[in-house]
């Protein structure tokens, strides 16, 4: 019997079919095969918000092969991707391919194995109703906002604007946190150490005054700081009571989506959108040697810490062979999940322990490798036991005054032996380093050596970063993870916010019109009205709700709100940055205005004075070609580089932070240059006698790479005519994989657009 699998990619339809007999037929439908169309509403309301679907332009040749490959298979298996948006992809296949919904024709499988893939095919399904129904509703609803808000936009602000159901509501928690910043009033408070011994030659620790009088100290000002400073200088040190406890610190759960953005923006840097792309490549599966073509994690798109018990036991069997039982829960974990969580897919894991990151090192690109690293030691962490800390708690008398020292060392590593948590900014979390105190009795004397008295300042709330957007929309409810990637892209596609320093800027644009959609459509961009349509959309998957129903409830509110909200606003004018730089053609000031690639100046002439031109940066550095000035520059991609003001005339370019001093040695520009982990100050000429050694290094790696290729030509000269051919065969092919690689990434990123808000 001959049978047709269909997939959504290339790369997944190409591990899939190796675990298949020569019977069976993989082809990809490249994600979505039909949509609503983009120059129509495409919703009949009046007819229970029926969609208008048609196939999506491009996809014609597509669907006819499929067409084609169905025709001349006695079976058809949809195995789109696991989720809402796969189940709908399958629907509408279905619809195209002439299958029976009601038939046995979808099968699913979390992981891209050999084992899921033959199991699935052991249990096909019929399609899942209240999944796509979910999906519908969710794309309907995106689309109403969409099409109808969208349009209010251009006509009252200017063109090019869009509203969105979850989007509008992502601008909206930026902007509340930019208030809040913008509003908070700074503080001054001071606080109190000091520096103990106990003894003479002992090391020394560090006390935080915590007691006056029995009560918390409230330092304000430094007068009040230098009086306390005066007395404590004067007392006697008693240790007054030694507490010695165990703190027991447990591993993380593994991967859901949501968490894995999350930490790899703080440890890896990583957006949301190239998190999700290097994770569907893993998923997809990569040339791992003798293994071949290995899916080498599960199912990306999760908010389950679930875990297979075969996975558990295999990470159990790895833990025991690499350390000891002492690493060993005595049972295997099992983690809490949210309620909201849908569970219809385990935690994002290794396929298989065995593919640890040495072994596959190799095989995957440098970001596929720091991902897939990540993803194996937080699950292998996840199956360990906790770490245990000795801490000590010293409370210590001077007179009125209360101080206290805290210590704390690592005793037994457990999870920590494989997999560390980070920080916000991606560092070492405080309480994982070890302060280590003298052993203090009761009643000992101790001696001063110092008072540290130092000065502080309130601080306001921190801009959002990716990874802690990412958080907040997770934990109020807003979207869902595989949505999360798009929605940071289209509100930074439309100019509502900006990346400052990693962290996201509400722009003057986003707050017009942030203001504008909260003063008529309050309770469509409501974070917990919006949250409850998460909700409802969950219940229609779950078949306790009716997709209608939710549509009309949700409708009937907005277009009220829409005719009113079009009947009052006039035409709002966005706030205009005059700059005090002049048109060279008209004399006007130039205005500041916000593109594709970034703010620019613009005569506000316009249309009968179209002069623009670039926002420079000085550096206050001179050109060492011409004297000119240096700017700072962007590339389209935004990526910093230095060059001269007169260019084109002068094209001197760099892409080190130039310094405003000499080299001591040549005379040359000395530089900044950056590394991942720091920079270093060094002279901008390469023929500079203090940069010998990096070309003494360059000429090595060359000579390496040299002798290399010269083995690689020698064994290829002695090599029999038809295995030549067979390589020239092999490097042909491998050029076409790198099309298809490049393709494949651009239906990641349409998929992705899909999958999330349509910023319609």
């Amino acid at each position: 019997m001959k049978v047709l699998v269909v997939v959504e990619s290339p790369a997944k339809a190409k591990t899939i079919e190796k675990f298949l007999g020569r019977n069976y037929t993989v082809r990809a439908s490249m994600g979505h095969l039909r949509d609503l169309p983009k120059s129509q509403f495409g919703v009949d309301i009046e007819q229970n918000f029926a969609p208008k679907y048609i196939n999506i332009r491009g996809k014609g040749d597509l669907i006819k092969a499929l067409k084609e490959a169905a025709k001349n298979a006695d079976k058809v298996y949809l195995a789109t991707d696991p989720d809402r948006e796969g189940e709908a992809i399958a629907w509408h296949l279905a619809y195209l391919l002439n299958i029976p919904v009601e038939s046995a024709c979808r099968i699913e499988f979390h992981e891209i194995t050999k084992t899921a893939i033959q199991t699935a095919i052991k249990h096909p399904r019929p399609i899942n109703f209240p999944q796509v129904d979910a999906q519908q509703t969710r794309r309907i609803l995106d689309r109403i906002v969409g099409y109808k808000l969208s349009p209010l936009l251009w006509r009252k602000i200017r063109k090019g604007l869009s509203a969105g159901r979850v989007q509008s509501v992502a601008v909206r928690i930026i902007c509340d946190r930019e208030k809040e910043i913008l509003d908070f009033v700074t503080e001054e408070y001071w606080t109190i150490a000091a520096k103990l011994r106990d003894h003479p030659k002992g090391s020394l620790f560090e006390a935080a005054l915590n007691m006056i009088d029995g009560k918390k100290p409230a330092i304000s000002d430094e007068v009040q700081a230098k009086k306390l400073t005066d007395d404590l200088r004067n007392l006697s040190y008693v240790v007054k009571d030694v507490k010695k406890k165990e703190r027991r610190r447990n591993p993380a759960p593994p991967f859901t989506t949501s968490s894995l953005q999350q930490e790899a923006a703080k440890k890896l840097g990583f957006t949301s959108r190239k998190t999700m792309m290097v994770a569907q490549q893993l998923y997809e599966g990569l040339e791992i040697g003798s293994a071949g073509h290995v899916g080498l994690i599960t199912y990306m798109r999760t908010d389950s810490t679930r875990i297979a018990d075969s996975a558990q036991q295999e990470a159990r069997d790895f833990v025991l062979e690499h350390y000891d039982e002492t690493y060993l829960p005595a049972k295997a974990p099992v983690y809490a999940m949210k309620k909201s969580a849908q569970d219809a897919h385990e935690a994002v894991r290794p396929t298989g322990i065995i593919h640890t990151p040495e072994a596959v090192e190799k095989y995957l690109s440098r970001d596929q490798l720091k991902l897939y690293k990540l993803i194996w030691a937080r699950f292998v962490a996840s199956q360990m036991v906790a770490a245990v800390y000795d801490t000590l708690t010293v409370d210590i008398t001077a007179g009125k005054f209360g101080l206290r020292a805290t210590g704390s060392q690592l005793k037994f590593a457990g999870y920590l032996a494989v997999y560390t948590e980070s920080k916000e900014d991606g560092k070492e979390k405080d309480s994982d380093k070890d302060v280590i105190l003298p052993e203090l009795t009761i009643g000992q004397n101790l001696s001063l050596d110092k008072i540290l008295p130092k000065q502080h300042f309130t601080e306001p709330p921190p801009r959002y970063t990716e990874a802690s957007l990412v958080k907040m929309l997770e934990e109020k409810g807003i979207g869902r993870p595989s949505t999360y990637a798009p929605i940071i892209e289209t509100i930074l596609a439309r100019g509502y916010v900006e990346r400052v320093e990693k962290k996201f800027q509400p722009t003057e644009l986003g707050f017009v019109v942030l203001d504008l959609l909260k003063e008529y459509f309050d309770s469509i961009i409501d974070i917990p009205f919006t949250a409850s349509l998460e909700d409802q959309l969950d219940s229609i998957a779950e078949g306790e709700a009716a997709k209608n129903d939710v549509l009309s409830e949700f409708y009937q509110p907005f277009a009220g709100k829409l005719a009113y909200a079009d009947e009052q606003i006039g035409h709002v004018e966005l706030p205009v940055e005059v700059s005090d730089i002049p048109c060279e053609k008209c004399g006007r000031m130039m205005v500041v205005k916000q593109g594709r690639y970034g703010k620019f100046l613009a005569c506000p002439g316009f249309p009968e004075c179209r002069n623009t031109k670039a926002i420079v940066k000085e550096t206050g550095v001179e050109c060492p070609l011409c004297g000119g000035k240096i700017v700072e520059r962007k590339t389209k991609r935004g990526k910093v580089f230095y060059g001269c003001q007169n260019y084109p005339t002068c094209d001197f370019m760099t892409w080190d932070q130039p310094l405003n001093e000499k080299c001591p040695t040549c005379g040359a520009l000395m530089v900044r240059h950056q590394f991942k982990k720091g920079f270093v100050v060094q002279c901008s000429s390469d023929t500079c006698p203090t940069r010998q050694h990096e070309k003494k290094s360059d000429a090595k790696e060359a000579a390496t790479d040299k002798k290399k290729d010269s083995k690689k030509t020698a064994k290829a000269e002695t090599k029999p005519k038809s295995i030549k051919k067979t390589a020239k065969k092999k490097a042909a092919a491998k050029k076409r994989v790198t099309k298809e690689t490049a393709v494949k990434i651009a239906e990641e990123s349409v998929r992705d657009v899909e999958r999330g808000e349509q910023g319609d």
